[in-house]
């Protein structure tokens, strides 16, 4: 009668990672520089589980704008399938970030009151990563590049990606190289809502000519729809947090925040819906 064997991972590890480092685990997803980098000001206990949610969120900000790259890449080569894999592989980062409010939603005023005023004027406002994805969404305001006059690299990067077509402008170009009448919009400002956009997304969705490009418009709206989760989770949080202070970076607050969760991400496509 046979032996049922059990296979134990290799605990011994050839050469050529580095000396002193760990496991090649720890090599590889840099452990030890991940795990230095949180440092509470408080003895509050909730001060970690901020400052860790805050470093996740950052973390898949830039996650996310390496699938929204590629996406608008695609788009610009007319590969419909390669742009669609990535904006769907970035849905599944937006659902973490949703998600992630949760660490921070049940924090009391108490607890947060404890350390905020330890972090003084810090802000999520003045994420760079998230900034630059808002640039990508067409939420365009080159007002706010003032925040990195001393950081040139970051300040050269969102002026960039200001200028850039955004991932909405490129897909309304690839519907113009279809046929569709769809004025030029990239341009250094926040993206207006057009009729004759709204126009070209009605005909997607009406005629069988363009019924290859529907995918695309849905795609577009799961990733509009979970920024908009986002927010309406980052003005809950907040308002269960602290309420209707102002916020620690100036901003106003919930007001703020209210008025960004009303925004629609690529308007034309939630326009058209009552028609549909």
């Amino acid at each position: 009668m046979g032996h049922d064997t059990v296979e134990t991972p290799s605990l011994s590890f050839g050469r050529g990672g580095e000396p002193g480092r760990g496991t090649p685990y720890a090599q590889y997803v840099r452990l030890e520089e991940l795990h230095s980098l949180q440092h509470p000001r408080s003895k509050e206990p909730a001060e970690l589980s901020f400052i860790v949610t805050t470093q996740v969120m950052e973390l898949l900000f830039d996650l996310l704008r390496h699938e929204w790259t590629i996406a608008r890449q695609a788009l610009r080569e007319d590969d419909l399938p390669a742009a669609l894999a990535a904006l769907r592989r970035g849905t599944h980062a937006q659902n973490v970030l949703v998600e992630s409010w949760d660490l921070l939603a049940t924090m009391t005023p108490q607890e947060f009151n404890s350390f905020r005023s330890l972090f003084g004027e810090a802000s999520g406002f003045q994420s760079a990563a998230f900034l630059h994805l808002e640039f990508m969404l067409g939420n365009k305001n080159a007002a706010l590049l003032a925040m990195y006059a001393g950081m040139p690299e970051t300040q050269a990067g969102l002026e960039e990606a200001l200028r850039s077509p955004g991932l909405y402008d490129e897909a309304l170009a690839l519907l113009a190289r279809h046929g569709l009448d769809v004025p030029a919009t990239a341009s250094a400002e926040r993206h207006r809502p057009s009729e004759e956009v709204a126009a070209a997304w009605r005909r997607v969705y009406t005629e069988p000519e363009f019924a290859g490009l529907r995918p695309l418009g849905e795609t577009l709206l799961d990733v509009a729809e979970r920024v908009t989760r986002w927010r309406q989770r980052h003005l809950s949080s907040v308002k269960r947090t602290m309420g209707g202070k102002p916020g620690s970076g100036g901003s106003s607050g919930l007001a703020w925040l209210r008025k960004s969760a009303e925004q629609d991400v690529f308007p034309e496509l939630w326009a058209i819906r009552d028609e549909l």
